[in-house]
């Protein structure tokens, strides 16, 4: 099974370089950058549309990673702050729990989540969950494709693209918390971790995770190796791409 990552843009991202390391805990065949590759990365490259909101890239690469031809049909989902911790014989299923009802002061992301599982609901879905977590999951190509022209809320789609595609195939899973660090004290002996930026440079999360994966992975150029042990920090700036491709909205 490949896996598939949904990249930012910028050359300096010591988060994606550690979450390559620890892919030495997890079995897979190719792996693939959809949207911008850094230029230190060694691993396919899926090209997709710029576009004008973050939501609608990820789901514009995620969108190309499943028209492209060589990417497995079923691949596992990945952020670049996505760090697999233990040795696992295969990725499980997971998901946070039923989407329960509304309440006030939600912010817009979780009030997405609600519009989606009422759409779902419509659509006979009766038990509604939440696959909103910083872990890998499991997909299809032609899953993928499928949902995204189910005619979902536009806005919920590209949010909740995980959840979407959850419900919709009821692919079930185990309950889990989410392991995104929140806390600078959160426990960190955890299966899976992620992290934010500052986090990862600047709490014992992010010193916890490059203790853990100190040495290259075959995904890492051997030239460009920065010493990013301590801080996350590459020993010289890298400017970051500036092309002028403008922003488009996804069809859907």
């Amino acid at each position: 099974m490949d896996i598939v990552y949904l990249c930012r843009r910028g050359e300096h991202n010591p988060e994606l370089r550690h979450s390559l390391r620890s892919l030495r805990n997890l079995p897979h065949d190719r792996v693939w950058i959809a949207g911008f590759k850094p230029s230190w990365v060694c691993a396919g490259h899926i090209v997709a549309p710029r576009m004008h909101s973050p939501w609608e890239q990820t789901t514009a690469n995620l969108k190309a990673a499943a028209e492209h031809p060589e990417v497995s049909e079923r691949f596992l989902l990945f952020n670049d702050d996505f760090f697999v911790m233990r040795p696992l014989a295969e990725m499980p299923v997971l998901h946070r729990g039923p989407v329960g009802e509304p309440s006030k002061g939600m912010t817009s992301y979780t009030a997405q989540l609600h519009t989606l599982a009422a759409w779902l609901r419509q659509q006979g879905h009766t038990h509604v969950l939440s696959y909103e977590l910083h872990v890998p999951m499991a997909m299809t190509k032609t899953g993928v494709l499928e949902v995204m022209g189910l005619g979902a809320p536009y806005q919920a789609m590209i949010r909740h693209k995980r959840s979407l595609f959850g419900n919709h195939f009821d692919v079930g899973g185990t309950l889990m918390r989410d392991c995104k660090i929140r806390d600078k004290k959160a426990p960190l002996d955890r299966m899976f971790l992620s992290t934010s930026d500052a986090s990862f440079l600047r709490w014992p999360v992010g010193e916890h995770i490059r203790a853990a994966f100190p040495d290259p992975s075959p995904y890492e150029e051997p030239d460009d190796l920065h010493d990013e042990r301590a801080t996350g920090r590459p020993r010289s700036h890298v400017p970051r791409d500036r092309g002028h491709r403008a922003p488009q909205r996804l069809a859907g």
